[in-house]
């Protein structure tokens, strides 16, 4: 049977500060995030399974993600950990929902960090392929299982 690729597209809204940045994204400032997951596998093959003729199941990688970003990312805001302490303390007074990283929250590092999250999250035979994530309409950064093996 063929290796297949399924993905499913997620979205959410997140802020971000990139510290000593020396554009206007030094500042707190928002995105709608469109996040696009893609698991590889073989379908299923046994007519007596319920999930016969799927590589997975769309409302369990649903369910997943959910659960392992959207539910922690959605409306929140992210700096990095390394930035100095009064900032920090402003942004922990000033914001409910705060995750602090201990890299710079880019799009590239955000990917990377989803997918560290992500890769062991899935049933026996159903590797994380890539991940695509966009920051605006027109940028996105990409993870690819084949690059960082």
């Amino acid at each position: 049977m063929a290796t297949i690729r399924v993905t499913k597209e997620f979205r959410f809204e997140m802020a971000h500060v990139l510290q000593n940045y020396d554009g206007p994204c030094r500042n707190v400032h928002g995105h709608s995030y469109v996040l696009y997951v893609t698991l590889a596998g073989k379908p299923v093959d046994d007519q007596s399974n319920g999930n016969n003729g799927m590589v997975v199941d769309f409302g369990e990688l649903k369910k997943t993600v959910e659960s392992e970003i959207i539910e922690k990312y959605d409306h929140s805001i992210v700096v990095a950990g390394y930035m100095p302490s009064d900032k920090l303390g402003e942004y922990k007074s000033l914001f409910e929902n705060i995750i602090i990283t201990p890299f710079q929250p880019t799009c590239e590092n955000l990917v990377a960090e989803f997918a560290s999250v992500l890769i062991n999250k899935f049933p026996t035979g159903v590797k994380l392929h890539s991940i695509r994530l966009f920051e605006t309409a027109t940028a996105y950064a990409e993870w690819f299982a084949s690059d960082n093996n």
